[in-house]
């Protein structure tokens, strides 16, 4: 059951996103707006400092800005729906966001601009690293909005991935068709189909699976994926986020980084 969104903005493609989402689970919608505060304000001084705190007070106004809108905007939607900004630091937004996501059944969040991706990129690690919740992140250039008619499902029978589709059930319930997908290094044995369990029991709950071997060729895992997706048109992707420990954070892995700065449809991921 989805009955409590988080979506973090401000990110317009995401915010939509999220009110339309929550308007087809009949779920609460809160909206977290961060404004990020300079690291450096409190030891500048001078002209910088009086930069620093024109800047600072520009995020302030533009989080305030962002969350009364998605409160007018879930409202027309007649979505339940609460946002509140709150300031911090862009090294800090990985935990706090990811603490607060704790507490919700889904968070939302936008793909990161190339132009200024980096604040995107924390946010959506700690959605997926520390939060235990699965996250949706919508592209920066997406305009379809929230569909369920084709949905994509990568599998390679990892940890992750077993969670991911587990954590989309209620999604994946909603879909017209399921693409259970799996990219292939090599051509299978022809009495050998890779995924036929988890495609058995996909369909077991009711859904119309569909078992896809994608052959990898020469391109890398990630782009295999997103052609794949882009061939079947699909609405939303669903995967294991895989990172490795550095410290007390996580760093992305290689095809969870490139599906991230790649991404074409929206993503649904845990770790």
């Amino acid at each position: 059951m989805i009955k409590d969104v988080v979506v973090k903005l401000p990110a317009d493609p995401a915010a939509r996103y999220a009110v339309a989402l929550a308007a087809a689970f009949g779920a609460h919608l809160t909206g977290i707006a961060l404004a990020y505060e300079p690291e450096v304000l409190a030891a500048a001084s001078g002209p910088a400092a009086r930069r620093f705190l024109r800047l600072h007070d520009e995020a302030e106004q533009a989080a305030s800005a962002a969350a009364g809108q998605l409160e007018k905007d879930a409202g027309a939607a007649g979505v339940s729906a609460a946002a509140r900004a709150m300031t911090t630091t862009l090294s800090a937004a990985y935990g706090l966001f990811g603490r607060i996501a704790r507490r919700f059944d889904l968070s939302v969040v936008g793909q990161g601009n190339p132009d200024n991706a980096s604040s995107e990129t924390r946010v959506v690690e700690g959605a997926l690293f520390e939060s235990g919740r699965p996250v949706i992140v919508v592209p920066y250039i997406h305009q379809v909005g929230f569909k369920l008619d084709r949905v994509m499902a990568c599998w390679d029978g990892s940890r992750s991935a077993a969670r991911a589709v587990a954590d989309a059930m209620p999604l994946l319930a909603r879909a017209k068709s399921v693409d259970l997908v799996m990219v292939a290094e090599a051509q299978a044995k022809s009495d050998e189909m890779p995924g036929a369990d988890m495609a058995a029991h996909l369909a077991r709950h009711g859904l119309k699976v569909a078992l896809v071997r994608v052959p990898r060729g020469d391109v890398e895992v990630e782009e295999a994926l997103l052609n794949h997706a882009a061939d079947i048109d699909a609405d939303l992707m669903v995967m294991g986020g895989y990172g490795h420990s550095r410290m007390r954070e996580f760093i992305l892995g290689g095809v969870t980084r490139e599906m991230l700065e790649s991404m074409t449809v929206p993503t649904l991921m845990s770790h």
